[in-house]
């Protein structure tokens, strides 16, 4: 059985499950309409989860309900962390030079429309 946060969301299903989820609590059934896995493939992976306290469930009537718990993925979000900056650092280069660009966009449009606007008098100071 896993017990590594990575070894438990290395599974394309299991995160499948954590991002239905992520957006509230859901009953085996429909995780399984939504996920179009089988009943007993959903309940395996939730047992994984549940075993490793990354979902939580609470019995209503009939059926289970699960929720995510969060808490167990910090150990992810600590190992992210240094590679979170990395990327912040690129987007926010990558902002800096689109709006290099844009604002050189700009200045070429207003170059482009006073070389019209300056062909069109010539034009009519000719007719």
């Amino acid at each position: 059985m896993p017990s590594d946060v990575f070894t438990l969301i290395a599974e394309p299903n299991r995160r499948a499950i954590l991002d239905l989820l992520r957006t509230g609590p859901a009953t085996v059934g429909q995780l399984v309409e939504r996920l179009d896995l089988s009943q007993p493939t959903v309940s395996k992976h939730l047992r994984v989860l549940r075993e490793n306290q990354i979902v939580e469930a609470t019995v209503a009537a009939q059926s289970r309900i699960y929720r995510l718990n969060a808490a167990p993925l910090a150990e992810l979000d600590s190992w992210l962390q240094p590679y979170r900056r990395l990327w912040e650092r690129s987007f926010t280069r990558l902002g800096e030079h689109l709006d290099r660009r844009q604002d050189a966009d700009r200045t070429n449009a207003d170059w482009t429309n006073d070389d019209r606007t300056n062909a069109d008098r010539t034009n009519d100071e000719e007719t």
